[in-house]
């Protein structure tokens, strides 16, 4: 035994560091009016409208709007791009925006337009009469190039648009940039620690020489979660890296009523203690921590969690996103089967086109294809799972291999090391000393 655990239950509260989000060196708003912006008429299907002053958008007649951006000058990372158009008449009804090919001039006519079948990138917020309406276009705008997009109408109500020969009520595109000193680094595992192992011991060695934000992911002590059992087991080795953890809760923690020590012990850092999942900012990135404990913290839909997630993936102007919690939704694992009730949580994630879910509960490492909630192949849109399970307690078997399952192993302990760059990301298993497995890729994001 690593340590002998203290006689007398002390009650104690531990406040940990909040460790603040990367912070931007500079960001700059640029405004890029369009280059090109007309409208089609199926009424009028050789008629050009490019040199009108109003640009329509209509379902009877059908009338489509298409506008072009050059986007040029950009150094930072694009973490919002928003189009805004000003309103001409008022309406009841928003409009879809799509993306579409720059294959089009101003001249185009129904005829001969583009095909407006590119991905959906949102819907415009519409405003009164003479205000701007708005629509999110940070999924299309990722950095320096032309950018296309048709609006179509969704009712009778027309949409009528200031056109770019109306000067400065012209359609705009505003781009909002940061700059951070480096790309930063995610270091994960979950499934760490026991006073009679010496795994966490090594993992904790590896994190010594590697800066970067330490994400917990679930199961740190065993075999409960105690607040006593955090500072005998836990202390000694991943706990010298607390003030840079953010940590998720796992199952053995809420072996403990209401997980009372893991929130003891990391204070702050682990969020509201009666919900246990929060978000922050990390460089260029959005995190989000789950808590998929769900007998504990309802993880249905229309559940106050999975709510709290739309709206603050709703609200996030970055590009790209990342989430962790600790059940794994699709896992090869043996000793603990799929989690379907994350499902919903999962699904959200995916409406809202985030880039990698990491997890543990199964002791091991595995590497799934990006998948959409179904666990079908989807290289477009899917999400990406990792289930970093090899934090130091100990290795479970795998069972039969899981669809689109890339990669696993489990006999070596490390860390999953994700280097979150302004539009990518790339993972590294990082093994502890002696051992030779490691996986490598990059990816960029959606």
């Amino acid at each position: 035994m690593r340590r002998t655990l203290a006689a007398a239950l002390l009650v104690i509260t531990v406040n940990a560091t909040f460790v603040p989000p990367l912070p931007a060196l500079a960001a700059q708003s640029t405004a890029f009016a369009a280059v090109a912006d007309t409208y089609v008429d199926k009424s009028e299907p050789r008629e050009s409208f490019g040199s009108t002053r109003r640009l329509i958008a209509d379902s009877s007649p059908t009338r489509r709007v298409f506008l072009k951006f050059d986007v040029t000058g950009l150094t930072g990372a694009v973490t919002q791009a928003r189009l805004r158009l000003r309103l001409a008449s008022s309406s009841k009804h928003g409009g879809t925006v799509r993306a579409v090919t720059n294959s089009w001039a101003e001249n185009v006519t129904w005829a001969s337009q583009p095909t407006v079948d590119g991905v959906a990138l949102g819907k415009m917020r519409l405003a009164k009469r003479g205000e701007w309406a708005e629509a999110d276009l940070r999924q299309l705008v990722t950095g320096n190039g032309t950018f296309s997009i048709a609006i179509t109408a969704e009712s009778g109500d027309a949409l009528v648009f200031d056109a770019r020969e109306a000067g400065a009520h012209g359609p705009q595109l505003h781009v909002v940039t940061e700059t951070f000193s480096d790309d930063p680094v995610v270091l994960a595992a979950g499934d760490v620690s026991s006073c009679w192992t010496t795994g966490d011991t090594e993992t904790a060695g590896l994190i010594d020489s590697i800066p970067g934000t330490v994400a917990l992911l679930g199961d740190g002590v065993y075999p409960t979660g105690s607040w006593l059992s955090f500072q005998d087991c836990y202390e000694p080795t991943w706990g010298r890296h607390k003030a840079r953890t953010r940590p998720v809760a796992g199952n053995h923690e809420y072996k403990e009523p209401d997980a009372a020590g893991y929130y003891d012990y990391f204070g702050a850092a682990a969020g509201d203690r009666d919900k246990g999942y929060y978000s922050y900012d990390l460089g260029a990135w959005h995190v989000v921590v789950l808590n998929s404990n769900c007998e504990f913290v309802a993880c249905v839909a229309g559940s106050p969690q999975e709510q709290w997630l739309r709206a603050d993936l709703a609200s996030n102007p970055r590009l790209c996103t990342l989430a962790m919690w600790h059940h794994p939704l699709f896992t090869s694992g043996l000793n603990h089967k799929p989690t379907p009730e994350t499902l919903p949580l999962f699904q959200a994630l995916y409406d809202f086109g985030v880039e990698a879910v990491l997890g543990g509960h199964n002791h091991q490492y595995e590497r799934f294809a990006p998948q959409d909630p179904a666990g079908r192949l989807d290289v477009t849109s899917g999400i990406r799972q990792f289930v970093a399970g090899m934090g130091g307690s100990n290795h479970y078997a795998f069972t039969r291999v899981a669809a689109n399952s890339e990669i696993r192993n489990n006999d070596t302990f490390g860390v999953l090391k994700l280097t979150l760059r302004p539009a990518s990301y790339d993972w590294e298993f990082v093994p502890v000393p002696g051992k030779t497995f490691t996986d490598i890729g990059s990816t960029a994001c959606h």
